[in-house]
């Protein structure tokens, strides 16, 4: 079987910024994502999260190592570039995964009032995947 290295973007917006509000959105996003990619962890190559500055409750990267079989992925949080007037307490991640060539789906996650920055994206259906490389 071959496989290729893929991405896969997603982005949610927490209520407050506190600590369960963050897992909750974090969470949702994760478990929204592996549903409608079928993505298995164990095939997850890194992640990277970031954050605007109004959040610093909690690393997003935390929550998610708690997820099964995420304690092994590779995993770094950043905040995000600030832009005045940009969408506030957003978190966003770059999920880069090996996927076998035969499977040529993908869905990028974006939920809450993230569905704004991509509405190409935050429709139901799945978009053809963009390789990397």
């Amino acid at each position: 079987m071959e496989w290729r290295l893929w991405a896969i973007r997603g982005a949610t917006t927490a209520m407050e910024n506190t600590v369960e509000a963050i897992t909750e959105a974090v969470a949702e996003l994760l478990d929204e994502t592996e549903t409608r990619n079928q993505l298995d962890p164990t095939e997850i190559v890194s992640v990277t999260f970031s954050v605007t500055r109004d959040l610093d409750a909690i690393f997003p990267a935390a929550i998610a190592r708690h997820r099964p079989y995420w304690d092994n992925v590779p995993m770094l949080d950043v905040q995000q570039m600030h832009v005045a007037g940009s969408l506030q307490r957003c978190i966003r991640f770059l999920i880069l995964v090996n996927i076998p060539t035969s499977h040529n789906k993908v869905c990028h996650t974006y939920l809450r009032e993230a569905q704004n920055l991509r509405p190409d994206w935050s429709l139901p259906q799945p978009q053809l995947f963009s390789p990397i490389g």
